[in-house]
């Protein structure tokens, strides 16, 4: 992403006429917060509704839950998939290939091929799932793993599951790994964590998939509605009265369910607005910083994984918010620095560039 010149008195003058003087801001939030309260109670309608009609469509298309679902383009033509992902997961992750599995049953384990996402990722997750609550019951990380092992088994108890996996840094070979279950015909290696005698069976085999399958994330915001508007109204207003909300209410709406080790850095940009990150070298080095700027129906409009102790965004058009991943790199292992405790500081939101500061500490 290319930034804005913003030495240019011209732009600036421009941008300084874009952004709303704090006398009108406190004015909106006469008519905002009562708009806010509407989308809120909205957007749990709508999550509810469409999460059963999902619930139910999996539950009937047999077919599709023994079979990875990749997102991608070819994914949004259902017309159901938009719809659940922004009442799901609308904090689109743009710096991941995302992969989802089940629901299937499970009697005692499941094992994953590991060999073939080591090798189509440098960082990646698998999350288990219960359906049809969607809770998260374990998860398996690269950078616990050994690297070594073909497979890895997870024990479970008996129910239904689904999986979602997480691409980080992908290679140029991109692999979904295969899937087996306990109880059937037996694999042909045996797998850690399992009985040797005990019999598997395949779930989903391993299914290659497109490198550049993530391009669709460019044209996304095309999808742009007054129902997803609806939506997520209220998540500006939520981020703009943070300091005076409990921040856990305020980190169950906007937050993904992130993996273990991910630290999270939000907050919401006026129209006009860039986003100056700057994070100290110690984190630069050794965490993979990913960066990704919504508008205000919570559609991506720019990202990029940041490299540089200084990173500066591009001003926003219209109000919207951002979202900051970090995550230890897989070669980092000095456990004291996959330990840190990570703040940030945050300036004055009326200025033209918010100065987010990205701390070791």
């Amino acid at each position: 992403m290319r930034n804005n010149d913003l030495h240019n008195p011209n732009l600036e003058s421009d941008r300084e006429s874009k952004i709303q003087n704090p006398k009108s801001k406190i004015g909106s939030l006469v008519w905002e917060i009562p708009l806010a309260i509407l989308s809120f109670f909205f957007y749990k309608a709508m999550k509810f509704v469409i999460g059963n009609l999902y619930t139910i469509y999996l539950a009937i298309n047999k077919k599709n839950a023994s079979q990875w679902r990749v997102l991608s383009a070819e994914t949004l033509k259902s017309p159901l998939s938009l719809p659940v992902l922004m009442t799901k997961g609308p904090r689109w992750n743009t710096h991941a290939i995302i992969g989802t599995l089940g629901p299937f049953s499970v009697k005692d384990a499941i094992a994953i091929d590991t060999e073939s996402a080591n090798a189509s990722a440098r960082s990646w997750i698998a999350v288990i799932y219960s359906f049809p609550g969607y809770e998260t019951i374990t998860s398996l990380e690269s950078e616990k793993l050994n690297s070594t092992d073909k497979w890895v088994s997870l024990k479970l108890k008996p129910g239904q599951y689904s999986i979602g996996l997480r691409y980080y840094n992908r290679a140029d070979k991109i692999t979904f790994p295969a899937i087996k279950l306990g109880d059937c015909p037996t694999l042909r290696e045996p797998l850690r964590g399992t009985d040797s005698g005990k019999a598997e069976r395949e779930l989903v085999a391993s299914t290659q998939i497109p490198s550049n399958i993530n391009d669709f994330y460019d044209d996304l915001i095309q999808k742009k509605s007054c129902f997803y508007l609806a939506l997520h109204y209220y998540i500006f207003t939520i981020l703009r009265l943070r300091k005076w909300l409990p921040e856990y209410f305020v980190k169950n709406e906007y937050l993904p369910v992130g993996a273990p080790d991910t630290a999270f850095f939000y907050g919401h940009l006026w129209r006009g607005q860039s986003l100056q990150v700057e994070s100290e070298p110690v984190l630069v080095k050794n965490y993979d910083i990913y960066l990704t700027v919504y508008d205000r129906s919570s559609l991506p409009l720019c990202w990029s994984q940041l490299e540089q102790e200084k990173y500066l965004t591009q001003s926003i058009e219209n109000n919207g918010f951002y979202l900051i991943r970090m995550r230890p790199k897989p070669s980092l292992t000095d456990e004291s620095l996959k330990e840190l405790a990570i703040a940030s500081k945050l300036n004055d939101e009326d200025s033209l560039v918010r100065r987010l500061q990205i701390l070791a500490q």
